[in-house]
């Protein structure tokens, strides 16, 4: 018991002595030294000098590029290579959107068929001089007709 009377005593002076260790070291002046006031922010905009220009000189203009026809930008998405021709090849790659409209049975497989039925009607329909290739007078031909507006919403 003795002990623990003796052990709490000692940590009472060691505490004491610390919290007057703390004290003292805060009454001694600071090594760092404190920053500077800062100084007055102005709100005014910078001046440019007398001499200098009222306007420089204006950016470039981009060359405008014509304005292409809907169907050109059409056959343009089937002339993969460019060559201003538009092959059976390059008319059916890129027809992803239109592949359920052609699979009949639903079975996402296109049957030759089923393909041949839809489409290869309308591109020989559409290839007046029959040289299996569509220009883009043929090609025009290839277009979806568009549904006819309602007159009126009735």
């Amino acid at each position: 018991m003795q002990r623990m009377l003796i052990g709490g005593v000692a940590a009472l002076f060691m505490a004491r002595g610390g919290l007057l260790v703390w004290q003292g070291m805060a009454k001694q002046p600071s090594l760092i030294p404190a920053p500077p006031p800062p100084a007055a922010i102005s709100d005014k905009l910078p001046e440019a000098g007398a001499d200098a220009p009222a306007f420089g000189p204006p950016p470039p203009t981009p060359p405008e590029a014509p304005k292409a026809s809907r169907e050109e930008v059409r056959f343009n998405r089937y002339d993969r290579n460019r060559d201003e021709l538009v092959s059976r090849l390059e008319m059916m790659g890129s027809r992803t959107k239109a592949f359920k409209a052609l699979d009949t049975d639903d079975n996402n497989l296109l049957t030759f068929e089923e393909w041949a039925a839809a489409t290869g009607q309308r591109f020989a329909s559409a290839d007046g001089n029959k040289d299996q290739l569509l220009t883009r007078k043929e090609f025009a031909r290839t277009r979806p007709k568009t549904p006819a507006k309602p007159g009126c919403r009735c």
